[in-house]
């Protein structure tokens, strides 16, 4: 219950930041949703699913505070998300291996028509590291995916791979914003999205069963 007081007070008061355009605010509290669903994560069973889950928190902490940061920072927050997206992809393989097929093509057509949008509208010098970034988003789609049907428990592939489309979502709503067309509820629309998508990632760690060494 802490933590989702916590979690709640972050995102309602970074709502209310972006309404009057509080930036200061904003990047004091929007790290706080993720940060409550690291210390909510403490109590899942100790898994390598959940270590690299933590670490893609993690990952994901630095990346909100350098995308709220005064000034173009996206480059940075782009790099940080990377690497959250490889550790969430280490473990969908932790417990799944299996090519799945389906999934993947699934994954990969997302992400050519997210990519054929942004390129069409031009992204200068950021079309290498939003291609790299677009390739990894869609294999941790495809291994989130990968898990359904599978022997991983039901409901933890469930969540991980509503998680994980969520995250797709709010990633294309800030591509779409940035170098497409900016629309007034994108920057509701996307964290909200975010926030969904990370507690789905988080949550299916709690349907895990413990490894002990």
């Amino acid at each position: 219950m802490p933590w989702l007081i916590l979690a709640l007070m972050g995102a309602g008061t970074f709502i209310y930041g972006l309404s009057t355009h509080a930036t200061l605010l904003c990047l004091l509290v929007k790290p706080l949703p993720v940060l409550a669903l690291l210390g909510w994560l403490h109590d899942a069973p100790p898994t390598d699913y959940r270590r690299w889950i933590s670490l893609g928190l993690i990952f994901s902490l630095v990346g909100d505070v350098l995308l709220a940061w005064p000034g173009d920072l996206f480059i940075f927050g782009l790099g940080a998300f990377l690497f959250a997206h490889l550790a969430y992809l280490k473990a969908y393989f932790s417990d799944c291996r299996r090519l799945a097929l389906l999934p993947l093509v699934l994954a990969l057509a997302v992400g050519a028509i997210l990519l054929s949008i942004l390129i069409a509208h031009g992204l200068g010098d950021l079309l290498i590291p939003v291609v790299i970034y677009a390739l990894v988003i869609s294999a941790m789609l495809w291994r989130a995916l990968a898990r359904l049907g599978s022997e991983v428990p039901k409901r933890s592939a469930a969540l991980a791979a509503a998680g994980a489309a969520s995250f797709v979502f709010s990633d294309t709503l800030i591509g779409i914003n940035r170098f497409v067309v900016s629309f007034e509820a994108a920057p509701y629309l996307l964290i909200v999205t975010y926030w969904l998508g990370q507690w789905g990632i988080t949550a299916s760690a709690f349907t895990q069963k413990p490894r002990w060494p």
